[in-house]
């Protein structure tokens, strides 16, 4: 039987993906320290080539590229000598006195703190799957065109 795969075929695309797991290790080590940030980039540089491609290719992000930007919004003009009014906000200051019927929202305590980081991880990992596929067509591909191709004279 003859081997049809080529070495790299076999290993790129698994090395690859060894360092994309390699990196979400650092990642989950820096998070522990508090630079999250710092070590998240790494992991998300490492899958974006082919996954940016894949987002501009089909889908609302094609249609936002093909599209014209829209135009700058003007600020809305202030008329009079009064401020402009104060902007509600989400949460009231310390200060405030708190409505009689107030009771804080637990609802999120409830959830399992394990799952937090899956989302970034599941995203990250699922990227790194698609470019491994993408590497290893790539080569496949090469490694085909190279064996039909007629030895010259």
């Amino acid at each position: 039987m003859v081997r049809r795969w080529s070495k790299a075929e076999m290993w790129v695309p698994g090395a690859y993906l060894a360092l994309v797991v390699a990196l979400l290790v650092c990642f989950a080590a820096g998070q522990r320290n508090g630079d999250s940030g710092f070590f998240g980039v790494w992991p998300i540089l490492a899958t974006a080539p082919v996954s940016v491609l894949l987002l501009t290719s089909f889908g609302p992000a094609a249609a936002a590229l093909a599209s014209a930007p829209p135009p700058p919004m003007d600020p809305q003009p202030q008329d009079g000598p009064q401020p402009p009014t104060k902007l509600p906000s989400d949460y009231p200051s310390e200060s405030d006195p708190l409505p009689p019927d107030w009771a804080p929202d637990t609802s999120a305590a409830a959830e399992p703190a394990l799952w937090y980081g899956f989302g970034f991880y599941a995203a990250v990992l699922v990227s790194a799957l698609v470019n491994a596929a993408a590497i290893w067509a790539l080569l496949r591909y090469m490694a085909r065109r190279r064996a039909t191709r007629t030895p010259q004279a």
